[in-house]
């Protein structure tokens, strides 16, 4: 199977449309226009029933003492865990592409509904769930995609990396509201094929090309 994106080359920077938040000198960051990212996959294998796409960020700080704090900076030594983007579910075996823009072209504060969406899947609910869980004007359930808004002051550039699975059910058996380790679970002995792209992004002006 052979994933592509007319968005951004396999291994590039993720272009700031697709990202939650964009570089600001005054404040660092400032709001993206937060586009989910083109995608097209082929050579599926046959059995397929239905497709799964994940994004993810195996680059997340493991601890948040130092983030996006002044004077201070995420050091590249500090473990790292995964934070789901994006996850989506449930797509019938003909389809092969989805747009940029098509399941998410803004930014929009206290999340996003689901999990029914589009194309006829479902979309489960994405990391920025619990990062704004505390916070009064963004908290919500963030169902679908939100982009990349790694840190501004990480040391690392940050990897999103988009999976498509190729399964051999129609339906994942999951209800209500799921994340990304669900999913994970969920697809275990039912994937036949899968592919990667992955691009990278950071906020930090002193790793910026």
């Amino acid at each position: 199977m052979k994933l592509t994106s007319t968005s951004f080359a396999d291994g590039q920077k993720v272009p700031g449309e697709f990202a939650f938040c964009t570089p600001d000198p005054a404040r660092h960051v400032c709001l993206g226009k937060n586009e989910n990212p083109n995608l097209a996959w082929s050579d599926v294998p046959a059995g397929t029933k239905s497709f799964v796409i994940i994004c993810h960020d195996p680059d997340v700080p493991s601890k948040g003492d130092d983030v996006n704090q002044e004077g201070r900076t995420v050091p590249a030594a500090l473990p790292r865990v995964d934070f789901f983007h994006w996850v989506l579910v449930d797509l019938p075996a003909t389809t092969g592409e989805i747009k940029a823009g098509e399941f998410s072209n803004t930014v929009t504060p206290r999340g996003k509904p689901g999990p029914q969406t589009t194309q006829g899947g479902r979309q489960g609910i994405n990391n920025y769930t619990d990062w704004f869980a505390g916070d009064h004007d963004m908290s919500g359930d963030y169902y679908g995609y939100d982009g990349p808004c790694p840190p501004w002051n990480d040391e690392i550039i940050h990897h999103y990396i988009f999976t498509v699975y190729a399964l051999d059910i129609e339906k994942l058996p999951l209800e209500g509201k799921f994340g990304g380790p669900e999913v994970r679970a969920a697809i275990q002995g039912h994937i036949l094929a899968e592919a990667s792209l992955t691009g990278t992004y950071t906020l930090n002006a002193s790793l910026q090309a």
